[in-house]
């Protein structure tokens, strides 16, 4: 059975729009419905010299695969005409409406992945609309209390247990409540969606050294290595907390199947120096399946035909992976 796949091609002055337009030059096995406005499809596609077909999306027609040169699209109406590398607010409010919309139509049934592209934190926050990332509102669009970020790129996946937070605040939101939670999405997903029975998890102190046993901090005694214990009487694999400047090597990477990392830029710039452009970004924890890319909206690339389209190939074929429960294509050792 052909499944569904939504996109939603994010900001609409970056380059998302252009990489979605050159990855449905060649034939998909699945249907890729485009949630974005028709005429910045048009548009776009006559600035980079690309064939389009544009197909309205039916939802009561049976799936077809996407053939080459052809996008089905569900409209969503600009506020204003996108121009390629001018962010404008105005359309803040229609980034947010082709994420609603594909998260509506992946919470009924009628997608099996959604995946998105690059968005503009800023733009939409200037538009007067709180938004701090993909990875919070999805959450919050389908009441799920809590999601784990996750990026994969070959050899390695890295968790987070806090995202986009100041530095200053992730010392009171690394607590044991939150460390179970997170260490349990991920266990959970790793077995359920990525087909791995015993998942293997290495744990990241927060501190440097690990806190260098109470030294450099109280956190790992006070509250990571008691959870560490906690998590393992229940049966999970879990390791840690090791030292960060350290964990990042063959010798327990070759024995892990995610690192989790305690904030965003602790795990993040070895996974992206490691496989930028060549990694997926995962939420786990969702009622659907959610990919995305490893990189933001580039503007001075938009509409020069210029920019690399893998990562957004790979989380692609990562959401149809993940949706057919077909073998994981990324981190396969």
């Amino acid at each position: 059975m052909t499944i569904r796949i939504a996109i939603t091609p994010g900001e609409p002055a970056g380059i998302g729009p252009d990489l979605l337009l050159k990855l449905i030059q060649h034939d998909w096995p699945v249907q890729l419905v485009a949630i974005a406005d028709k005429s910045l499809l048009e548009q776009r596609a006559k600035q980079l010299c690309l064939p389009l077909k544009l197909i309205e999306f039916n939802d009561s027609e049976p799936a077809k695969t996407s053939q080459a040169g052809e996008l089905y699209f569900s409209q969503i109406d600009l506020a204003a005409p996108a121009i390629p590398g001018e962010l404008n607010e105005a359309n803040g409010e229609y980034v947010l409406h082709t994420l609603r919309h594909a998260s509506e139509q992946n919470t009924n049934g009628t997608f099996a992945a959604v995946v998105t592209g690059p968005v503009h934190k800023g733009i939409i926050n200037k538009a007067g609309i709180s938004f701090s990332g993909h990875t919070e509102y999805f959450a919050q669009q389908t009441n799920t209390s809590d999601v784990v970020m996750m990026l994969a790129t070959q050899g390695l996946r890295v968790a987070l247990v806090t995202t986009h937070i100041p530095l200053a605040y992730v010392s009171k939101a690394v607590t044991e409540e939150r460390l179970i939670k997170v260490t349990e999405i991920l266990h959970h997903d790793l077995q359920e969606k990525f087909g791995i029975k015993n998942p293997r998890i290495l744990m990241c102190g927060l501190n440097p050294h690990a806190g260098e046993d109470g030294h450099l901090g109280t956190e790992e005694l006070e509250t990571i290595i008691p959870t560490v214990q906690r998590l393992n009487e229940t049966g999970m694999n879990i390791t840690g907390p090791l030292p960060a400047d350290t964990l990042f090597q063959d010798k327990y990477l070759n024995q892990t199947d995610a690192v989790l990392a305690m904030y965003h830029d602790q795990g993040l710039p070895v996974l992206k120096y490691k496989g930028f452009g060549n990694s997926v970004n995962i939420t786990l924890g969702l009622p659907f399946i959610r990919t995305s890319v490893d990189h933001g909206t580039a503007l001075d690339l938009a509409g020069t035909g210029k920019a690399e389209v893998g990562s957004f190939e790979l989380a692609i074929r990562e959401a149809i992976h993940l949706a057919t429960k077909d073998k994981v294509i990324i981190n396969d050792r």
